[in-house]
């Protein structure tokens, strides 16, 4: 079963995109919660024009992602938190207080589109997360966590 994705998909693929999936996943789920419409013959041939009025808006958003990831990889930014004498923090950084972080320093990332790598963060020390800016821009960047 073929659809064509309107929200990005973890692990299926991007919005915009024709997919193939089981048509049980297709029906029972991404329809139903809105990710997907049916990839009908009329869908294909409105998707392809509105692919073709998307072409050159996409190549202006690449280029600002690669700028933005130039800037991101570059950066290290320091999230403060509670700590105790030996180095353990009360609780675990995620991906909320790094987004927060990088709002800071002036960069407006949505968390969902990050990642931390070594999950849960649960000590001081220097990290690294991946940012999901645009299909095929992942810059990793540093990040370091310090007690108050």
């Amino acid at each position: 079963m073929e659809v064509i994705l309107k929200k990005n998909v973890d692990k299926l693929g991007y919005a915009n995109e024709i997919v193939s999936v089981k048509p049980g996943y297709g029906r029972n789920f991404l329809i139903p919660q809105g990710y997907a419409i049916l990839a009908t013959a009329s869908a294909k041939k409105a998707h392809e024009e509105v692919m073709r009025q998307k072409a050159h808006k996409e190549t202006k958003m690449l280029a600002e992602a690669q700028e933005l990831a130039g800037k991101l990889e570059a950066l290290t930014v320091s999230i403060a938190t509670k700590a105790g004498e030996n180095g353990k923090i009360f609780g675990s950084v995620n991906t909320v207080q790094l987004s927060e972080a990088l709002k800071k320093a002036g960069f407006d990332i949505d968390r969902k589109s990050l990642k931390i790598k070594d999950e849960p963060i649960k000590e001081v020390g220097t990290y690294e997360a991946e940012a999901n800016l645009h299909k095929g821009v992942k810059p990793v960047f540093k990040f370091e966590v310090v007690g108050e």
